[in-house]
């Protein structure tokens, strides 16, 4: 599902990954942990399209992302790109208070450009398979923290991506809240062979994934 190469990454001279590769493969769920500063979030965002490995031609960098070689598309590709085949999830969900749980979890479709009533029809469906249905017409800052994440897992996999990026997803949450997100990742899997590569400091979520990679100094310590 993603295989990368030598990816490297600086900031002005700091330099903050050192040649990083990793594989993984449909339906794996990989934690990615390290101390702060590590270069755990900075991977993520490069293979999530969000943020570009420095040098990529010089270093012989690499991103395959489920067959389609990412590492050179312009922006706007990049753009499409993310949008029809990433999902991602965040410490601090970001919906958009002035809408609905219904309408955040539409809005990856709706950039997409698909029609309303399959767009509105798919979203009801994942927040009934999460519990939410009657949640629909309720805006964020009328759900409880464990409620917004869930929203926000259902708008990641509103497109059904080949791959949901994490990023310290249960780090605002209470132990129970936590707990119930982290299985619910697994259902996840189980049920749709979804695959997670996920940024965390939470030591139960990272010994529950398939692989542990643990990030040193900008490489991954083996």
């Amino acid at each position: 599902m993603i295989q990368a190469e030598n990816i490297y990454k600086k900031f002005g001279e700091l330099e903050v990954l050192k040649g990083v590769s990793l594989h993984v493969k449909k339906g794996e769920i990989i934690s990615i942990v390290g101390a702060s500063g590590a270069g755990k979030t900075t991977l993520l965002q490069i293979l999530g399209t969000l943020d570009r490995a420095s040098n990529p031609s010089s270093h012989q960098t690499k991103i395959i992302i489920n067959g389609q070689n990412i590492t050179d598309l312009n922006d706007n590709k990049l753009s499409k790109f993310r949008n029809e085949h990433l999902g991602f999830i965040f410490q601090f969900h970001q919906l958009l208070p002035e809408f609905t749980a219904l309408e955040n979890v539409c809005i990856p479709a709706m950039i997409r450009g698909k029609k309303q009533h399959q767009v509105q029809k798919r979203a009801s469906e994942l927040l009934r398979f999460f519990g939410l249905s009657h949640r629909e017409t309720h805006k964020p800052n009328q759900l409880s923290g464990g409620e917004q994440q869930r929203v926000a897992v259902a708008r990641a996999l509103m497109n059904q991506p080949d791959v949901v990026f994490a990023d310290e997803p249960s780090g605002n949450l209470d132990s129970k809240n936590a707990d119930e997100l982290h299985q619910l990742f697994f259902d996840l899997r189980n049920e749709f062979n979804q695959t997670f590569v996920i940024v965390t400091h939470n030591k139960e979520l990272a010994n529950m994934a398939d692989r542990k990679l643990v990030m040193v100094d900008g490489q991954f310590s083996y």
